[in-house]
């Protein structure tokens, strides 16, 4: 299949990071302040699509591996250090299928071939409000050595 044949037949719709995604799961169960304790999506990246720098400053967020090419996933705890995991099949070559992002921890994710397929779920349940988007361009910068 073709990623425009996914986002079709899965209903996809393009999301504020890039990419395409659409929420599958939303739990009827609410913590005290009536947020959902979890949410779930779908979420594809086409070929040259990036889900640009982010992150969800109060919930955790678990990225599953489904289909088409290996994922990577970069994250950055304080905007200092980063680390790259690569989410797929391949167990062998030191691929994983899923990856948590620790709440309030920056993150992006590029697709390794013509279009990866994953869900994100989100504990506590995603919401925008929580979301926030780097500025245009920007990365983690390295700490200079010994600091």
């Amino acid at each position: 299949m073709r990623a425009r044949d996914i986002i079709a037949r899965l209903k996809l719709e393009p999301h504020p990071e890039g990419g395409w995604y659409r929420q599958t799961f939303c739990d009827e169960a609410l913590d005290e302040t009536g947020r959902a304790r979890s949410t779930a999506i779908y979420y594809l990246l086409d070929t040259g699509e990036t889900s640009e720098w982010h992150r969800v400053t109060d919930a955790a967020e678990t990225w599953h591996w489904y289909a088409g090419a290996p994922l990577v996933l970069t994250v950055s705890p304080n905007g200092h250090d980063a680390s790259a995991h690569r989410l797929g099949s391949a167990l062998d070559l030191g691929e994983t299928p899923q990856f948590t992002v620790p709440a309030n921890w920056w993150q992006t994710a590029t697709s390794l071939g013509e279009w990866t397929l994953v869900g994100c779920t989100v504990a506590p349940g995603f919401r925008f409000e929580s979301f926030e988007m780097a500025p245009p361009g920007w990365r983690p910068v390295p700490r200079a050595p010994g600091r």
